[in-house]
């Protein structure tokens, strides 16, 4: 079965994961899902993550964030919204790239110099298409 976008199949997994409180989804593996992982982790939404070669394709294995005790546990990652989808592209400018809640989330981007996050593309002074926000 094809998929046809799965950088939003990766966030309704880890959305769904996080739902019913897994301590870990698995996802099929490619390079910018990866960088997507690397960016979560750098900024503490998740624990960790690595990839994995048991089956016959590479597997993307992320550790969820939680805080709190057993009850009131509830995870870090409050919300993820895909921007720009496989039929209506969004790419914004250094100078449009959107703050998410007023600072308190992250906005990833590709740019021609990797995925980043929307503060290392204004500092860096790229703009790029918008995958998703994160808070």
């Amino acid at each position: 079965m094809t998929m046809s976008d799965p950088i939003a199949d990766m966030l309704t997994r880890i959305r769904n994961a996080l739902m019913v409180g897994h301590p870990t989804v698995s996802i099929p593996s490619a390079k910018i899902k990866v960088a997507i992982a690397k960016i979560l982790k750098e900024e503490g939404f998740i624990v960790g993550y690595r990839v994995t070669k048991d089956r016959l394709r590479p597997q993307l294995q992320i550790k969820l964030k939680y805080v709190g005790e057993r009850k009131e546990r509830h995870s870090v990652i409050t919300q993820l919204k895909r921007v720009s989808k496989p039929g209506r592209r969004v790419y914004s400018r250094v100078s449009d790239i959107p703050w998410v809640r007023s600072g308190m989330g992250i906005t990833i981007v590709t740019t021609p110099k990797g995925v980043l996050t929307g503060q290392q593309a204004r500092r860096l002074g790229v703009g790029g298409e918008v995958l998703c926000y994160v808070w």
